[in-house]
């Protein structure tokens, strides 16, 4: 693993524990962000050790959103053709959106764990994960609006997937700030835990049951849900059926049925 100035990386017990590590910008993302994100996910996606993803903020919040010194640095970048800054502005948002991208495409579900302040650009991020939970203290705001723009890191392209559609279009055009209770009925995060500590230890403890399992048919499921967001069922059907002929022929569903039937745990190869 590289050192990171916006992240720290810790692998145990087969699960990556991704912490952005700006507490004193509120874990605002800078330059350093988006690009260290992409390298820590193929990282996570080549490395089959690392067979569950957590994404956390350290200190008392996720994440404020995108760095306002960054996108000011963005403006800085425009001249006076309207063509010219359209080309630079759509292959900077093309940019960041691959970041995110790498996030929603790692083949190992990422689970994140949101305490305090998640806004803006955060509610992009926890929108490519597998799975979401949070503190009560957990504050969330789909704050572009606010600041004259449409959301365009995935926000409105993942959301209505999660939370339907009417519920994102009132969060998208109003702004507002919601909690964790509103969160966990509109169905954003699975589960609220009562302060930070046990925010951690609770998802670590999900991490660590899917960890437990075979990475091969981890992999599997992920890929068949993440396929039928934008396929019909039979395309669906059709795709498990020539993807589980190859990947029923692994070891790991004889050492699942050995543990069974023995009521042993079972233990799987990376």
């Amino acid at each position: 693993m590289s050192q990171y100035t916006a992240f720290t990386v810790e692998l145990a017990d087969k699960i990556a524990h991704v912490q952005i590590n700006r507490p004193e910008k509120i874990n605002s993302m800078n330059a350093a962000f988006w690009s260290e994100i992409i390298e820590i996910f193929q990282w996570i996606d080549d490395t089959d050790e690392v067979r569950v993803v957590v994404l956390s903020g350290a200190g008392k919040h996720f994440s404020s959103g995108i760095d306002l010194m960054m996108l000011a640095g963005v403006a800085n970048e425009l001249g006076k053709d309207v063509g010219r800054n359209a080309r630079l502005l759509r292959r900077k948002i093309l940019a960041l959106q691959a970041s995110f991208n790498a996030v929603d495409h790692c083949r190992k579900p990422v689970l994140a764990a949101i305490q305090g302040y998640c806004l803006g650009g955060a509610i992009d991020l926890i929108a490519a994960c597998d799975m979401r939970y949070a503190a009560e203290d957990a504050q969330f705001s789909i704050k572009e609006i606010d600041i004259g723009m449409a959301a365009d890191v995935g926000t409105l392209q993942r959301l209505p997937r999660i939370i339907g559609d009417g519920m994102l279009r009132e969060l998208a055009y109003t702004g507002r700030s919601f909690g964790a209770d509103e969160a966990r009925t509109m169905g954003l995060v699975n589960r609220v835990y009562s302060d930070n500590a046990s925010l951690l230890d609770g998802v670590m403890g999900i991490a660590r049951e899917i960890a437990a399992k075979s990475p091969i048919a981890i992999t599997g499921t992920k890929e068949m849900i993440s396929y039928m967001r934008d396929h019909r069922i039979d395309d669906g059907l059709e795709y498990v059926a020539t993807w589980n002929a190859a990947m029923l022929q692994s070891t790991d569903l004889r050492v699942a049925m050995a543990a069974h039937m023995s009521k042993q745990k079972p233990e799987f190869l990376d």
